[in-house]
C-alpha cells in the first residue's frame, strides 16, 4: 500500500488534489449528469477535506481516496436534497471554484460517459408507463411531496408512491445492468 504524504500541510493537500480531482470529478458528474456541477461539487469536497484535514487519521493513498469519497457522497445528497449548492464554505476557506469553458464542460462530460448514460436513461423512461413518467417528473423534477404528486395524478398516496418506486426500481436496473 502507498504510504500517504501528510495533507495536514498545504504541499500534501496540493498533492492530495492534484492525484484526487480528476476521479473525484469523474465520480461526480456520474451522479448529477452535469460537468459545471459536478465540478462545483468537487470544490466543495475539498473545501470540507481542507476543513477536516486535521482529523484524518488514514495513512495510505486508498484510505485518502475512501475519505473523499465519502465526502463527496453527503455533498452529492445533500446537493440532490437542496437542489443547489452552498457556496459558502468555499468562500470560507478561500478556495477558488475554477471557471470551464464550454468546451471543457463537454470534454468532462464526454470522459465521465454522460452522453450515452442520458441517452440510456431517456430509452428507459420511454419504456416506463406514463403514469409512472408523470409520477417520477412531479416527484423527482418538480420535487413535489407525495401528497402533492397524488393529488396532481388523481389517485392516493400510496399509488403515487407505487409508481414512483416502480419507476426508479426500473431506472435502476437498466443503469446497473449497463454498468452504469
Amino acid at each position: 500500500m502507498d504510504e500517504l504524504v501528510p495533507i495536514t500541510d498545504a504541499e500534501g493537500f496540493v498533492a492530495l488534489y492534484r492525484r484526487e480531482s480528476p476521479m473525484l470529478l469523474t465520480f461526480c458528474a456520474r451522479r448529477v449528469l452535469d460537468g459545471e456541477t459536478a465540478l462545483d461539487l468537487v470544490a466543495e469536497t475539498f473545501a470540507q477535506a481542507f476543513k477536516g484535514r486535521r482529523q484524518f487519521r488514514g495513512t495510505t493513498e486508498v484510505e485518502a481516496r475512501a475519505w473523499l469519497l465519502t465526502i463527496a457522497r453527503r455533498q452529492i445528497a445533500r446537493y440532490m436534497e437542496k437542489g443547489a449548492l452552498d457556496r459558502k464554505l468555499v468562500q470560507k476557506v478561500g478556495m477558488q471554484v475554477p471557471t470551464m469553458a464550454p468546451d471543457e464542460i463537454a470534454e468532462v462530460e464526454r470522459l465521465a460517459g454522460l452522453p450515452d448514460l442520458r441517452a440510456l436513461i431517456g430509452a428507459e423512461l420511454a419504456r416506463l408507463t406514463a403514469d409512472q413518467r408523470e409520477a417520477l417528473r412531479l416527484r423527482v423534477v418538480q420535487e413535489l411531496p407525495y401528497d402533492e404528486v397524488a393529488a396532481t395524478l388523481g389517485v392516493s398516496e400510496q399509488t403515487a408512491r407505487a409508481r414512483v418506486s416502480r419507476g426508479l426500481r426500473a431506472l435502476n436496473a437498466a443503469l446497473e445492468g449497463e454498468g452504469a
